[in-house]
């Protein structure tokens, strides 16, 4: 079963100055979509200075050496584009789409943002108010509570552990002069991926994107080298006493990463990685594809393993799924369940029985077979629309899996067994980290 998009024509070109360019040429619709992504993201950030990535995509668009953030505005408005730009643990991104007729013009205009934003102090103290306000929010709604709390407990001192927003002491003390020092350190041609997909020719997309980008030089300093403390698996329970309607429930484990050489979490050891063999880069990979596949059949849909189990048959679930995000560095696989408070012990031992099940209980031929049809059905309805043709394919080249990887991902799936599912269940999913949320009388107990 191979759902990809082969039928459209890929180009991957890498600029003179370092930025890569990948285009996919696709005449159905009169529109580009672009996705420019920076090798940055809250990985870079401390706790002093949570939020920065944030905060500094907030203020981007907002002025630039050139235009003001209302000139901006208009011009994007006038011919009915978007363009908008967002910060991500792994990655910065800066997202446009507009009609062929006026990609140039739009292209033009993001080339300014990238490369000369004026960060106008108003527009920071309004952001940095926002941003607080935001985080205010979040403090009141248990779901985002829970997983501050997991990723604390999972993460300890690594950046993943953080909020992308930040917290308010942090994002108070961020200043002009911090958001000046990540975008001169990170926002430079030679760590940039440039995504797009839509009625335009590769040969022209590329003319386009040197003429706005090509003279853009990288500086002579090496590109900064992130150095991160490694992650100890040691799982442990953490509660939070809140008066809220309905506990949560969060149970996690710390997964794999794609990409080998950032797994330094799951060596148990303090010590660098060394580069990967082909062996242990394919030994990973298939680690990370079973685990997605049972994280999909987990929890996927309402015809999810917990879905089906936990809240129709046995009611016990007002939300419950499952999700492991791809990341750089290693991920959490997460189940989770927002209950009434007085079924908090029964929902914490549910989901750990669900989750336990899938080493007691081994997949059969059929159910492994529709999980992986499951998932490949909606790995090709996440690529239908030209953003989401540039989000992805940008995004595997900024993890350094290329082009290729959509297909060597169908194809790894297709040929997972019964005998790998079972060893990726038994090596990372026996002891979870537990975080809950709730009223005291339970989260207590």
């Amino acid at each position: 079963m191979n759902l990809g998009i082969k039928q459209l024509p890929q180009t991957r070109t890498v600029l003179a100055n370092g930025m890569v360019v990948l285009v996919w040429e696709n005449p159905s619709a009169d529109i580009i979509a672009t996705r420019i992504f920076v090798r940055a993201g809250s990985q870079w950030e401390t706790t002093q200075t949570a939020g920065l990535a944030h905060l500094l995509a907030s203020v981007l668009t907002k002025g630039t050496e050139q235009r003001s953030s209302l000139q901006i505005a208009e011009q994007v408005e006038s011919v009915g584009a978007s363009l908008g730009t967002d910060s991500a643990t792994d990655y910065f991104l800066l997202s446009l789409k507009t009609v062929s007729s006026d990609f140039s013009e739009l292209l033009q205009l993001a080339g300014e943002l990238l490369r000369s934003p004026s960060f106008p102090q108003h527009e920071i103290d309004l952001e940095r108010r926002q941003t607080i306000q935001a985080i205010r929010s979040q403090q009141e709604q248990p779901f985002s509570i829970a997983y501050d709390q997991l990723r604390q407990i999972v993460y300890g001192d690594h950046p993943y552990a953080l909020s992308g927003l930040g917290t308010e002491a942090s994002v108070s003390q961020l200043d002009r002069a911090d958001l000046q020092h990540y975008h001169q350190t990170h926002f430079r041609p030679d760590n940039m991926v440039v995504s797009l997909s839509g009625r335009i020719q590769p040969d022209a997309a590329i003319a386009l994107i040197e003429s706005v980008f090509g003279d853009w030089q990288p500086p002579e300093t090496p590109l900064p080298i992130l150095t991160l403390p490694a992650i100890t698996a040691r799982p442990i329970k953490a509660a939070i006493a809140q008066e809220t309607q309905q506990s949560i429930v969060m149970l996690g484990y710390l997964a794999p990463a794609v990409v080998p050489e950032h797994n330094e979490a799951l060596q148990q050891t303090g010590t660098p990685s060394v580069p990967p063999s082909p062996a242990s880069r394919d030994h990973s990979m298939a680690e990370y594809t079973a685990l997605k596949l049972l994280n999909s059949y987990l929890g996927n849909g309402l015809s999810s393993r917990l879905f089906v189990e936990l809240r129709e048959k046995r009611g016990l679930a007002y939300d419950v799924s499952a999700f492991y995000p791809t990341r750089l560095h290693p991920a959490p696989f997460v189940v989770y369940m927002g209950t009434a408070p007085e079924n908090t012990a029964i929902a914490i031992a549910g989901l750990k029985a669900e989750v336990d099940r899938l080493r007691t209980h081994p997949f059969d031929p059929e159910t492994l077979q529709a999980a992986k049809d499951k998932i490949l059905g909606q790995q090709a309805l996440g690529k239908q629309t030209n953003a989401q043709i540039a989000q992805t394919f940008g995004w595997y080249e900024t993890l350094g899996l290329g082009i290729a990887f959509d297909a060597q991902f169908q194809e790894q799936l297709n040929a997972v067994t019964l005998e790998a599912v079972q060893s990726a269940a038994d090596h990372y999913l026996m002891e979870p980290y537990l975080s809950l949320v709730g009223p005291a009388a339970v989260v207590k107990e």
